[in-house]
């Protein structure tokens, strides 16, 4: 266990484990589920035509370089249906080079405050190994939603699938930690900087927006909020329906101010027909 990230040998590699890599010179980590046999379920853009054993980042490298995305070590690495973003790979094609990481569960809050980064543990605890592996593998073949870098990314994908905790379409940001942590730096240093004066010079500055930063990130954890729902794979693709169709909606509302916008009754029917069971977590 480090300040920055919990690092794993592939030895240790279990069903169910949540994984991540260091990408783009530690700027940012990409997430996803081990399933076992060396391959890992995750979450990136909707697939591209020659790509589609690689994520977004790889596939737009070697479409630049020209050279060939084909996994070298499985054949069958890469399959992903069309229009969805979770995707099959090998460990080799999911850490491209990278070191292994482990997500963790279950942390006291002294320990998820004492990390420097985001997106590295929970105070949430995980489900069963066999839940996690079948969330994630029904997420493979029946898609996650469309990818958004704040709402609804990679570690989101991994967080539903270690828990099944889902935020309601208002939420905002997602249930990642990174997300939190790339709004919570510039809110802490905005909503500090009233502090300047009473914080003794630069060395309590810092202090202050330290202290901003670490509380913002912890209010923000699936662990701790309460307006997390639990909801059952096979009812999730019916919840993100439900939740895309009102956002379609309020856009609709927004570019067309004063005029009665038609609710979308499909939506509406599917989620009473498929009556989910949403479990306030307590």
């Amino acid at each position: 266990m480090g300040l920055l990230s919990h690092r794993v040998e592939r030895l240790e590699l279990k069903p169910g484990d949540h994984i991540y890599t260091w990408r783009a010179a530690y700027s940012y980590s990409h997430h996803g589920i081990y399933v076992g046999g060396s391959k890992v379920v995750h979450f990136t853009t909707k697939k591209e035509a020659g790509t589609a054993g690689l994520d977004s980042a790889v596939a737009i490298s070697s479409l630049i370089s020209g050279s060939s995305p084909e996994c070298p070590t499985f054949p069958d690495c890469g399959f992903q249906l069309p229009e969805s973003g979770v995707i099959l790979t090998c460990l080799d094609c999911f850490l491209r080079d990278g070191s292994l990481h482990g997500f963790e569960y279950g942390v006291p809050p002294t320990v998820f405050l004492a990390k420097l980064r985001g997106g590295t543990c929970t105070t949430a605890a995980s489900d069963p190994p066999d839940a996690v592996v079948h969330r994630a593998m029904y997420l493979l073949q029946n898609g996650f939603g469309s990818y958004d870098v704040f709402e609804n990314n990679c570690e989101d994908f991994a967080l539903y699938c270690k828990t099944g905790l889902i935020l309601p379409s208002e939420a905002g940001i997602g249930r990642s930690g990174q997300a939190a942590s790339a709004v919570g730096v510039p809110l802490a240093a905005l909503f500090s900087t009233p502090f300047r004066l009473m914080s003794g010079g630069p060395l309590g500055m810092f202090a202050v927006t330290a202290g901003m930063y670490c509380a913002g990130r912890y209010i923000t954890d699936i662990g701790v909020r309460k307006d997390v729902v639990k909801i059952e794979v096979e009812k999730l693709s019916a919840h993100l329906g439900w939740r895309r169709a009102k956002a379609e909606e309020e856009s609709m509302k927004k570019q067309q101010p004063g005029k009665v916008v038609v609710t979308r009754l499909l939506p509406l029917k599917r989620k009473r027909g498929c009556d989910l069971q949403l479990q306030p977590v307590k």
